[in-house]
C-alpha cells in the first residue's frame, strides 16, 4: 500500500528532495532490501535442491588447474584469482574451488589448502553421499514410475481410460487409514498414451504437482497467518536451487513447489518458518520461539529436510 499523498505504484523509497539518487545510494538501498529477506537456511549450509547430481569423482574438478595431495589423496581443484582479501574455499557439486587474491603466492595458497584439508575432505565425502542419495531417488519417467506426494508413495499409470482427457491427471482417493508407509502406492492416472515421451510425462506430472502445491500452500499459509497474527500479501511458488522458502518484510512469501514431496508436518514447518519471519526478520531465540508456538516439534521436520533427497525433476 502506498503512503498517503504518494502516487499509487511509486516506490516506497523517496528520492531526496527531487535530487536523482547516485548509483552508490541505489546499491546501498538494494543491500538493505536484500538484508530484509530471510532464507529458511540462512543459518544452515545444507542445500535443499541439487539440480544436477555431483560427478562420480569429486576429487578432480572438471576445470581443475592445480593439484595437491591431501591425506594421501590427490585433489585437483580450480584456483581462481579474485579481488577478495583472503583465501576462500567452496566444495560444490563439481569439487573443490579455491579463490585467492592476486597477490598471494602459490605456495601460500597450497599451505592454506593443506591446513584446511580435514574440512575439504569431509565436505567432498558429504557431496559424494548426496550424489548417492540423488541417484537412488532419480525418477525414470515412464509408466509405473514411483514418486512421493505429501510423503506417501504414488505410482504413475499412463491411462487412456474413458473420461480422462488428454494430459489430465487424477490421483486415486486414499484408502481409509492409508499413510506414507503403505506398501501399495496410490495410482496417479495420467491421460497420455503409453508411448508418451519421458519429457512430456515429466512436464505433465510436474504441472499437476505445482497446482497441488499451490492449493496446499495457500491453505496452510492462511492457517498459520491467522494463528501468528500476520498478513501474507503475496505467495508465489519457487524453484530456487538453494532454499526451501523465503520471506520479505513486504509480506511476500516464496515456497519451493517441491515441498509437495514431503509430509504435511514438514510443509507446515516451512510455512510457519517463513510466516514467523513476518514477525521476526532474523533467526534469534525470539524467532524460534515464534516458530515453536505453532509447530512445537519443528526440529523433527527441519531434520527431514536436510536428510531426504529429492527426486530428479529436471
Amino acid at each position: 500500500m502506498s503512503p498517503p499523498g504518494r502516487p499509487k505504484g511509486e516506490s516506497g523509497v523517496r528520492k531526496h528532495e527531487g535530487t536523482p539518487m547516485t548509483s552508490a545510494i541505489v546499491r546501498g538501498l538494494r543491500r538493505v532490501v536484500d538484508a530484509l529477506q530471510r532464507s529458511l537456511f540462512d543459518d544452515d549450509d545444507r542445500t535443499p535442491v541439487v539440480a544436477t547430481p555431483p560427478p562420480a569423482d569429486l576429487s578432480r574438478h572438471p576445470r581443475a588447474n592445480r593439484e595437491l595431495a591431501l591425506d594421501g589423496r590427490r585433489i585437483a581443484f580450480l584456483l581462481r584469482r579474485s579481488r577478495r582479501k583472503s583465501i576462500g574455499f567452496v566444495v560444490g557439486i563439481e569439487g573443490l574451488a579455491v579463490s585467492a587474491p592476486g597477490w598471494v603466492a602459490l605456495r601460500e595458497i597450497d599451505a592454506a589448502v593443506r591446513e584446511k584439508s580435514a574440512w575439504i575432505l569431509a565436505k567432498l565425502a558429504e557431496q559424494r553421499e548426496r550424489a548417492s542419495r540423488f541417484d537412488a531417488a532419480r525418477i525414470v519417467w515412464a509408466d509405473g514410475a514411483e514418486l512421493r506426494f505429501l510423503g506417501a508413495p504414488i505410482r504413475i499409470a499412463l491411462d487412456a481410460r474413458h473420461g480422462l482427457a488428454a494430459g489430465e491427471v487424477v490421483l486415486d482417493p486414499a484408502a481409509e487409514g492409508q499413510g506414507a508407509d503403505l506398501a501399495t502406492p496410490r495410482r496417479l492416472h495420467v491421460g497420455l498414451p503409453r508411448d508418451a515421451s519421458p519429457e512430456r510425462l515429466r512436464d505433465t506430472v510436474q504441472s499437476w504437482l505445482q497446482r497441488e502445491a499451490r492449493t496446499v500452500f495457500d491453505a496452510r499459509s492462511a492457517h498459520f497467518a491467522e494463528r501468528l497474527g500476520v498478513r501474507v500479501k503475496r505467495l508465489t511458488l519457487s524453484s530456487a536451487a538453494t532454499r526451501w522458502g523465503s520471506a520479505s518484510a513486504s509480506g511476500a512469501i516464496r515456497l519451493h513447489w517441491r515441498l509437495i514431496h514431503f509430509p504435511l508436518p514438514t510443509i507446515d514447518y516451512v510455512v510457519a518458518h517463513e510466516l514467523a519471519h513476518l514477525r521476526e526478520m532474523n533467526h534469534s531465540p525470539k524467532f524460534w520461539a515464534v516458530v515453536r508456538s505453532v509447530v512445537p516439534d519443528y526440529e523433527a521436520a527441519r531434520g527431514q529436510l536436510g536428510s531426504e533427497p529429492l527426486a530428479d525433476w529436471e
